[in-house]
């Protein structure tokens, strides 16, 4: 008997994919290369509440799900800002305009280190806010028989919200755990939840770990 068609639908850990995006020094950390032109002052007036929820709340919630999905057998990828060549040529016209650059093989496109990825996880670096555009990870995904797809990290309204939709639309079941991602004020990331609420299925990160560890229990 086939399932309803619901967003509200559980994952099947064996067709299950978890997507950790742009967790990476560039931007989740204070030394990257994104606040490179800032002073302290500065830098904790525009960013300080990014850094403290990234470091109590989102982060740590994002290491128990990489763990957790890890430890069901579901797949754990990544995606970093990262251009293809050292100039940054081959970016979208958006990152050109933002002033995104992350050369190629740049310390800056590394994972921060609570989510070094394992080695053999794959990393996806791209050039465009959502995944989707600028890399081959539907064919991926799909390769791995892919259904459902966990997404988490940040921004909560830009690349996040980016690739919730995208993903969406190509056909998988996405969810969307609201306290492990992260954006630049509480006012943006609950705007970007209530926005993407059609799109997706949305879970607090316990509720989450919970569910994981039920299902993949009933697997073994």
């Amino acid at each position: 008997m086939s399932q309803p068609l619901s967003r509200e639908i559980e994952i099947d850990p064996a067709r299950a994919a978890l997507l950790l995006v742009d967790v990476q020094t560039y931007n989740c950390s204070r030394d990257g290369g994104e606040y490179a032109h800032l002073g302290a002052a500065e830098k904790e007036q525009r960013y300080g509440y990014f850094f403290r929820t990234l470091k109590h709340s989102a982060l740590p919630n994002m290491v128990l799900l990489q763990q957790s999905c890890r430890r069901a057998g579901i797949e754990v990828v990544y995606t970093v800002i990262e251009s293809l060549t050292a100039d940054g040529r081959d970016r979208s016209l958006d990152y050109k305009i933002t002033g995104f650059n992350v050369p190629k093989g740049s310390p800056d496109a590394n994972m921060v280190s609570e989510l070094t990825p394992g080695e053999d996880e794959i990393v996806f670096p791209k050039t465009s806010s959502s995944v989707f555009i600028s890399t081959n990870i539907d064919y991926v995904l799909r390769n791995l028989g892919t259904r459902y797809l966990i997404v988490a990290g940040c921004l909560t309204d830009q690349c996040v919200d980016s690739t919730v939709r995208d993903a969406c639309d190509l056909g998988y079941l996405v969810t969307l755990p609201t306290d492990a991602c992260v954006t630049l004020s509480a006012e943006r990331h609950e705007w970007s939840l209530r926005n993407n609420r059609g799109y997706c299925r949305q879970r607090s990160t316990r509720e989450l770990l919970e569910e994981i560890e039920r299902l993949a229990g009933k697997r073994g």
